[in-house]
Order: structure tokens, then C-alpha cells, then sequence
């Protein structure tokens, strides 16, 4: 089987970027300087510019606009909150006690309360991504078609109850999400042996190159500088080195996401090991035929997943392809980056795997593999920081729930930097500390040891037809952190 191995993603190839030499570095003090020209650096600057019209604003990409995480992505606009719920709940919860002034705590929200008003911010964030791309005229194949989590054993479908009820609990209304039965899973989309759902209405499918690059477009036009092909050294107050020389700025953004190591400084919220980047992998297929897509279904574009262990992430492209994502080769010994991405032979013949048992009928071949990296914390939470006296703003940790949270974080941002408190600054994931990942070896053991467990336990209920998730799993889950 040929296909094409790298080269970022399948999204950045069909949305090449413009062949043109950097732009100018800035000569005089900008009033905003972004690291990192992914999602949240541009939406940092979007709606900087739509505050501040005056304000002078630079990003500095070390590769080209959407070249890590942000334009390698599944493309889900979705509703899923970036983190561990039950651990954003404690936080606020000890936060009263301890820090009742304090950003999260001044709010006076019990913790379950506090995590329900982050997923109402999150629900609204997507309605206004909406809203941007159809006012700002950027197309990015978007359609609101929602998505859906599919079981396939009896194991999945009691995780999936168990969702529900955890995703009641923590702020989705009956007009957020749907049990669906295996009869109306299959009316959407004809997945083998799917005993049940669960739909949320919410969600969009996205390109996330075409989002990126058309946001880009509509920030040049605005005046905002974007200096590609610019690596960041170290950021300190006041001041971004690059290997073209210096930006000047009073305030700095931080937006590296699973690169964040690639800079240094005294920066809020990174300080130690507190974000590595960990693998996610994608195929694409050629455009499938008419014939199969009658088969398959998928009329509505939802965005697809499933309740294995070892979840795939999927959606139906504009030109009638299945993109699909999970998390094989997850990590590299002293959190090495993906480079172009290109993909391990296995992982992409795992990928296949995993696209044949959800339909087993299907004849395809994959165009396309490439990987990224997420950033991960130790409990899974994403945080925004800003450290007022150097002025410096940080936003990491989305751990594969970015598309929607790197709107909101981007606003958080700007909402910090004024000083003002605001509802969105007593969000749970302001100043959130998620704690040190383990040094080397222990953490690249921990992690493979963690998927391996992951995968064992998605093969012993598939083949046993367990009812519940195996106690194997259930210890996984807990030692990595990802238990609600």
C-alpha cells in the first residue's frame, strides 16, 4: 500500500501555505506578542484586534501558520471540556477554603458548579467560532452535525451511561446529548455491531488547515504582523529573542501547546515538567465511492467516536474521505516532537485496524497518515496563567480538546490581561496546577505502560463480552490520572 507519510497533515496539504519570505521583524515595542501562530495564538489576536484597533500585535511561528497541533487535528469543534472534570471540581472546591480572593475562588461556586459554568462557556464558544467564520466569509468546511460515541461491546455501552450521567452532572442539558439505541446509532451511521450511542448535538466538523489559514488571512488584512519561519529562544519580560533577532512587546502570550520546551524563560505555568507532548496519530482514505457511502451512511457529517480504551477520533471530509485519529506510539523517550509527522508503519496499519472493525465491508485505501502532539499535564487539565508584574500570558495542557478550548482560552487570555474580573477569569482552569510529571525513565515507561494496559483491556472485553469496564482498566485510568 502506497500513501503519502508526514508532511504535517492531510489537512496542510491540500491547504498549502503561500510560498512568501518571512515578514519583517517589528523595530518598535508591540503592545502584544504571540508565541506560537496556532489556534490560540490567532484567536489571541483576533479578538485583541476587536478590543484594541490601536494595539501593534506580532506572532512569531517557528514553521508556518497551523504547523503543530492546530492544523494536524480531527477536526472537532466539540463540546468536550479539556480536562479531568472531577479534578477541576476539587481544585475549586480547596481553593474556597484556602484562596477565597483568589481568581477561581472569588467567584463563590462550589466546584461542580464551577465546572458547569466552563462547559456553558464552552457550549457558547462554539456558536461563536460559528459565527466568526460565516461573518469573516472563512469557508472551513464547517457543519454543525454534532457527534457521537458509539459502543461496540457491552463494557462500552456501560461507560457510556456512565458519561451520561457524568456529563449531566457537569453541566449538558437534555438538549445537549441523546441516548440512542443500536437501531438509531446505525440510522446515522452503519458502524458493525454498534449496541448503542450517545449523540451531541453541539458539535461542528471542521478543516482545521482551512480554519487556521483563513484566520491568518483575515489577521494580515487587519494589520496584525505574523513572522513565520521565526523560532522563539526565550521569553522574559518585556521581550522575545528569536534566532532573527528581538520582538519587544509589553505583553507576551505563550501558546506552544506540546512545544512548549522548545522555549525558555520564567513562565507561568511551565515552570519544571509540567506539559510533555504525547502522540496522536490520523490516516486519511481516498474519497470513497457512492456506492459505499450508501452503505455507511453518515449523512449528516457527525464527527465520530467510540468508548474503547484506546479511542479513535473520525469524521466524513468534505470530499467524501474518513479521517481518522487514536493514539498509537504515543510517546517518545524525553518528550521528543513529531518533526513533519510522518508515522510508524504499525500505527498506521493499527489505524486501518481500527477503520475495518468499524466497517468490516468497507474496501478503502489511506492516502494519507501523519501525527502530532498534544500537551499533556499530569492530571490532564488544561490551564491559562498570567503573571501581571512581567506581563506574560499562558494557555497549555488542551490534551486533544483544542478546536473549541483555544477560543475560549484565547478570550480568557485577553480577559486576564486586563486586570478586570470577568466571568471567564473565575473559570476553573485559571491558575489551575496540574503538578510535575515524573522524570525519565519513569515517565516514557509509565505512558507506553499506560496504553499497553489499555489495549489488553480493549482486547479481554471484546473477546470475554465483560459487561463492565475490566478492573485492569479501571487501574490505568487512575494511575494516569484520567478517572472522573
Amino acid at each position: 500500500m502506497s500513501y503519502l507519510n508526514g508532511e504535517a497533515s492531510h489537512w496542510l496539504t491540500q491547504s498549502p501555505p503561500e510560498t512568501t519570505s518571512p515578514s519583517p521583524l517589528p523595530t518598535v515595542k508591540q503592545d502584544l506578542v504571540i508565541v506560537g501562530g496556532g489556534m490560540t495564538g490567532l484567536w489571541s489576536a483576533y479578538y485583541a484586534r476587536q478590543a484594541h484597533p490601536d494595539w501593534q500585535i506580532t506572532i512569531v511561528e517557528a514553521k508556518h501558520i497551523g504547523y503543530g497541533a492546530s492544523g494536524r487535528n480531527g477536526g472537532w469543534l466539540s463540546t468536550l471540556l479539556p480536562g479531568n472534570r472531577a479534578k477541576y471540581a476539587e481544585a475549586v472546591d480547596r481553593a474556597r477554603t484556602t484562596d477565597p480572593t483568589g481568581p477561581v475562588g472569588s467567584a463563590g461556586l462550589t466546584g461542580v458548579e464551577s465546572v458547569r459554568s466552563f462547559q456553558s462557556a464552552l457550549f457558547d464558544s462554539i456558536d461563536e467560532v460559528l459565527e466568526v467564520l460565516e461573518r469573516e466569509n472563512i469557508d472551513a468546511h464547517q457543519v454543525r452535525g454534532g457527534h457521537i460515541d458509539i459502543a461496540q461491546t457491552e463494557a462500552g455501552m456501560s461507560r457510556l451511561r456512565e458519561l451520561f450521567d457524568g456529563d449531566e452532572q457537569y453541566g449538558y442539558g437534555p438538549e445537549d446529548m441523546q441516548f440512542l439505541d443500536a437501531e438509531a446509532t446505525k440510522a446515522r451511521i452503519n458502524v458493525d455491531n454498534a449496541r448503542g450511542s450517545v449523540f451531541f448535538p453541539g458539535t461542528a466538523r471542521i478543516d482545521p488547515a482551512l480554519l487556521t489559514r483563513g484566520l491568518a488571512d483575515v489577521l494580515r488584512k487587519q494589520g496584525v504582523t505574523i513572522c513565520e519561519d521565526t523560532s522563539a529562544g526565550h521569553v522574559g519580560k518585556g521581550v522575545v529573542a528569536t534566532d532573527r533577532g528581538p520582538v519587544t512587546g509589553d505583553t507576551i502570550f505563550v501558546c506552544l501547546e506540546g512545544y512548549s520546551d522548545t522555549i525558555t524563560g520564567d513562565l507561568p505555568g511551565l515552570e519544571g515538567r509540567q506539559v510533555i507532548p504525547v502522540f496522536s496519530s490520523m490516516i486519511a482514505t481516498n474519497p470513497l465511492s457512492a456506492e459505499a457511502w450508501e452503505k455507511i451512511g453518515w449523512d449528516g457529517r457527525e464527527c465520530l467516536g467510540d468508548t474503547a480504551h484506546t479511542f479513535i477520533y473520525a469524521q466524513r471530509t468534505d470530499d467524501d474521505r474518513i479521517a481518522l485519529g487514536g493514539r498509537g506510539a504515543p510517546y517518545e523517550f524525553g518528550s521528543g516532537l513529531p518533526g513533519d509527522g510522518q508515522v510508524p508503519a504499525e500505527v498506521v496499519d493499527l489505524l486501518s485496524a481500527r477503520l475495518s472493525s468499524l466497517f468490516p465491508d468497507l474496501e478503502f485505501e489511506v492516502a494519507h497518515a501523519w501525527r502530532g502532539a498534544l500537551g499533556v499535564t499530569r492530571d490532564w487539565c488544561a490551564g491559562i496563567f498570567f503573571d501581571t508584574d512581567q506581563r506574560i500570558g499562558v494557555a497549555r495542557g488542551y490534551a486533544g480538546h483544542g478546536v473549541t478550548a483555544t477560543h475560549l482560552a484565547a478570550k480568557t487570555l485577553l480577559d486576564r490581561t486586563s486586570g478586570s474580573a470577568t466571568p471567564l477569569t473565575t473559570l476553573p482552569w485559571n491558575d489551575h496546577y496540574s503538578g510535575q510529571w515524573e522524570p525519565e525513565p519513569i515517565r516514557w515507561l509509565g505512558i507506553r505502560s499506560m496504553y499497553k494496559i489499555f489495549n489488553i483491556s480493549d482486547d479481554w472485553e471484546r473477546i470475554t463480552g465483560a459487561k463492565k469496564t475490566s478492573l485492569l482498566a479501571q487501574f490505568g485510568s487512575r494511575l494516569a490520572g484520567l478517572h472522573e
